[in-house]
């Protein structure tokens, strides 16, 4: 598990690249995140963080959701390996031609769950929580602490 604390202005972090499968099924761990309002006094020279969420979510729902909703529609669809290959293509996951045959067997034989971050493709993945927050509580995996 890991613990992220981001404000609710720009609800991000980065976390380390490990692969593009991170994307398709999750990022290995369960994330536990805190969700600030910071509000500055200048005149007693003081700042106030207000907690607004605390969320859980499950290893398994640390997926992107635009690629794994993506696939599940192709998947639905009666996707072969060729459109797997091409909607990788598509979503420019840095993956070299033998590491997305691999990737796309396994999806296809293993579809992924529907995760709940917006993974930004960069040397570190950039997460962004704005639909996790917004789900916790009504999506299994995704739960609302505070």
């Amino acid at each position: 598990m890991d613990i992220k604390v981001t404000s609710i202005r720009q609800p991000q972090s980065s976390c380390p690249f490990k692969s593009a499968r991170q994307k398709i099924y999750g990022l290995g761990y369960s994330l536990l995140v805190f969700v600030y309002e910071k509000s500055d006094d200048a005149a007693a020279q003081a700042a106030r963080l207000n907690m607004l969420h605390t969320i859980f979510i499950e290893k398994e729902r640390t997926a992107d959701f635009q690629t794994t909703s993506g696939l599940l529609r192709l998947l639905e669809n009666q996707a072969n390996r060729d459109d797997v290959l091409a909607f990788f293509a598509d979503r420019m996951l840095p993956l070299d031609e033998i590491a997305a045959g691999i990737l796309a067997d396994e999806v296809l034989r293993t579809p992924p769950q529907l995760g709940y971050l917006t993974i930004s493709n960069a040397l570190q993945w950039r997460l962004q929580y704005s639909r996790a927050i917004e789900q916790a509580g009504a999506i299994h995996g995704l739960f609302r602490l505070k």
